[in-house]
């Protein structure tokens, strides 16, 4: 395989993690045990998000015991948040690809292989991502098919295409490449969406980044050739998680719709989103009507629908408090 043109290495392998010591082991075994990578140059990166386990243990024995080819570099970041881990990570890397994997993903022998080789065939590609199965604890819910992408699992078939960034139909941040002099032409050094971070559920922080991406004139693409696998433990299949999932979700939706918006055009993404997720709550419940009590899925559903009606009013609630804040601070 040719080698991407680098005075820094081929790819940087990022992992932000949040109390992953039970997690941790599994995947650095299966990213040391990669197939086809025996040309390239590439790193493994821990950004450890203020753990309190003994992560920094577990990766200090993977470095002193090891005898494999390869750098695996521990970083703590003390700003709470996958976003702030995420940018961490691209600072701290040496790689011209920066393949990002969250601590319960775990990625097919050829991931890194596969992502380095689209790479190749597709330079206006800025990020791109693969099938993402779901490796559940037990069964999820019938018809969970439905809600899955919320939860990162995404199977699109066999052929590769481009995103809709469009319409927000975007890859989630996990098993997610991207070019790092793509990342750092159009990504902010702050950004918008931190994570979710305590009680907060609010999402976005995966999508964000791609859109600046997507402004820039990058492409994001489905490359099918890459496999992982996310574990699903059974609270993230209990109705509480699901619901807050949902409404954090949806309370992300306007937001993120206006960062490639026009100024004059901001007006009448507001009234869009309104009446567009009143409707499809309307035809929701009629659908579903007197079955959301027992139909965890339609529920879900109904929750986003109601929550991104009410995302251009949470937007205005929360830069108003900004605002505030700030005059009052002065």
């Amino acid at each position: 395989m040719t080698e991407l043109t680098s005075e820094n290495l081929d790819i940087s392998v990022a992992i932000p993690t949040y109390n992953g010591a039970t997690r941790l082991p599994k995947i650095l075994n299966k990213l040391l045990s990669q197939t086809g990578v025996e040309q390239l140059s590439w790193e493994i990166i821990i950004v450890d998000n203020n753990s309190y386990d003994n992560t920094s243990e577990i990766i200090h024995n993977y470095q002193n015991i090891s005898e494999e080819n390869y750098n695996l570099r521990y970083f703590l970041e003390t700003e709470q948040g996958a976003a702030f881990a995420r940018l961490r990570a691209v600072r701290e890397a040496r790689g011209q690809l920066i393949a990002f994997l969250d601590d319960d993903n775990l990625p097919a022998p050829d991931w890194l292989s596969e992502a380095y080789k689209f790479a190749l065939e597709h330079p206006q590609a800025g990020a791109w991502s693969g099938q993402i199965h779901g490796d559940f604890e037990i069964n999820p819910p019938e018809n969970f098919e439905r809600i899955q992408a919320f939860l990162a699992i995404r199977e699109h078939g066999s052929n590769p295409h481009l995103f809709d960034a469009d319409n927000l139909r975007l890859p989630p941040g996990a098993a997610l490449v991207v070019r790092k002099k793509a990342w750092n032409e159009s990504v902010p050094k702050v950004l918008i969406f931190k994570g979710r971070v305590g009680k907060s559920m609010i999402g976005g922080e995966d999508l964000e980044p791609l859109l600046y991406l997507r402004k820039a004139g990058w492409q994001i693409w489905y490359n099918p050739t890459m496999h992982t696998y996310h574990q699903i433990p059974s609270w993230r299949l209990e109705k509480d998680y699901l619901i807050n999932l949902a409404r954090g979700c949806g309370l992300s939706i306007y937001e993120l719709r206006i960062i490639n918006t026009k100024n004059w055009q901001k007006p009448i993404v507001f009234v869009k989103t309104i009446l567009g997720n009143l409707r499809r709550a309307f035809q929701h419940l009629i659908k579903y009507r007197g079955q959301l009590n027992t139909n965890l899925i339609a529920l879900f559903e109904m929750e986003f629908y109601l929550a991104s009606m009410m995302s251009p009013f949470y937007y205005l609630k929360f830069n108003f408090g900004k605002v505030l804040k700030n005059k009052l601070t002065l």
